[in-house]
């Protein structure tokens, strides 16, 4: 078949598909993320191999794509009023749900016998989550309510908390194992997260003055695909997280944007595209020979972090007093994982290559269970809090 033809099917297939996951997650308890992991897994390579080869090479940009925009939706979310209504709940449960899956999921590995500095590793990578499964969640199933923006602000907040533990935990093993290196980590901690604060707000304080003034009150979809692009770019160019780079963005815009009806509105459908291709295409991704060597040692992981998201959300619920339906099911709404925690695994693979093969293998394997599994026990606990 000619390479363009097989190019334009493969997007137009694609693109229906996203409309029949919808309608499919509308209907029954698989939520559209899963649904759209499921069909990349089988056109994927290690299936039936119906996708074009420039399609998977292009997977990181497409990644990188999907993420900024969801990064920037999610900062959008968090106003000051959010803040000001959640913050003593929100400080409190998202520390809580890292600091509790860090300290369980490292524990347990120690006792059953794993390195601790494998442990101590695979506890940090433990606590990263997927903002783009858990929004695209709520979206499809369109909660709201005070559990839903609590649920939006911790995601948000997460993978900035995540960094900055893994980096320390870099740096702690570096410590134990008696490497001189280990300010180093500690220094790309700070400007991989510092750096892409400062990049949001040096992009998003301008952008928050300017956009909205061509038509008045709402920002144009070039103005707002503009500064997210512009934002990725210079992120990813000075090599700090575009991620957190793209929340305080918007976070930055939502605050002092005043002029804005609103800030995003022009933005919120035109993602639906590259966030149905990066679930796709991570599904295709995935090497499902690595859940062949899950074992063990991949079940204990497992069953570690889901009770440390557990334990630690419920610990920050009493601390702050929060509702009952925080206590007992913000949770399991965190397992999704992806992007973030393979990033951390391949930094931590490349600083204890004596570890890579296995530290690869679980996190891999199991960052398929949780996004396959993640994204459906949150819809099931949204709809049930939804009924309620």
């Amino acid at each position: 078949m000619h390479e363009t033809a097989e190019i334009l099917l493969s997007i137009g297939s694609v693109m229906l598909l996203g409309l029949v996951t919808d309608l499919l997650g509308r209907r029954t308890f698989l939520p559209r993320v899963t649904l759209l992991l499921i069909f990349g897994i089988l056109i994927g390579p290690g299936m039936f191999n119906l996708l074009p080869d420039i399609f998977i090479s292009n997977f990181k940009l497409i990644t990188e794509i999907a993420l900024t925009m969801v990064g920037f939706l999610v900062g959008g979310k968090l106003s000051r009023k959010l803040f000001k209504n959640l913050g003593k709940e929100l400080l409190w449960v998202s520390f809580g749900a890292v600091i509790g899956t860090v300290v369980i999921v490292s524990l347990v590995l120690v006792l059953i016998g794993v390195p601790i500095a494998l442990a101590i590793l695979l506890g940090c990578i433990a606590a990263a989550t997927d903002p783009a499964a858990t929004m695209d969640v709520v979206e499809e199933t369109k909660s709201k309510g005070s559990f839903v923006n609590l649920l939006t602000a911790i995601v948000a907040l997460d993978d900035a908390w995540g960094l900055i533990v893994f980096s320390i935990g870099l740096a702690t093993v570096e410590l134990l194992s008696g490497l001189n290196g280990w300010v180093s980590p500690l220094f790309m901690a700070f400007k991989e997260v510092f750096g892409a604060i400062l990049i949001g707000l040096i992009i998003g304080v301008p952008a928050a003055i300017l956009t909205g003034r061509v038509e008045q009150g709402k920002p144009m979809l070039i103005e707002a695909l503009g500064i997210v692009f512009l934002c990725a770019g210079v992120a990813i160019w000075l090599e700090v997280s575009f991620l957190i780079a793209a929340i305080v963005m918007g976070m930055t815009i939502v605050n002092l944007a005043k002029h804005h009806k609103y800030p995003f509105h022009a933005i919120e459908n035109s993602e639906s595209p590259f966030i149905i291709a990066f679930f796709v295409l991570a599904g295709a991704s995935l090497e499902l020979d690595s859940l062949a060597g899950i074992g063990v040692l991949g079940a204990v992981y497992v069953i570690a972090r889901i009770a440390g998201k557990f334990i630690g959300v419920k610990i920050g619920g009493e601390i702050c007093k929060a509702d009952n339906s925080v206590k007992n099911w913000m949770g399991l709404t965190l397992l999704p994982q992806a992007g973030v925690a393979m990033g951390m695994a391949l930094v931590a693979a490349d600083h204890y290559p004596e570890y890579r093969q296995l530290l690869l293998s679980i996190v891999i394997s199991t960052t398929i269970f949780f996004e396959l599994i993640g994204p459906v026990i949150t819809n099931m606990i949204l709809r049930k809090l939804a009924s309620n």
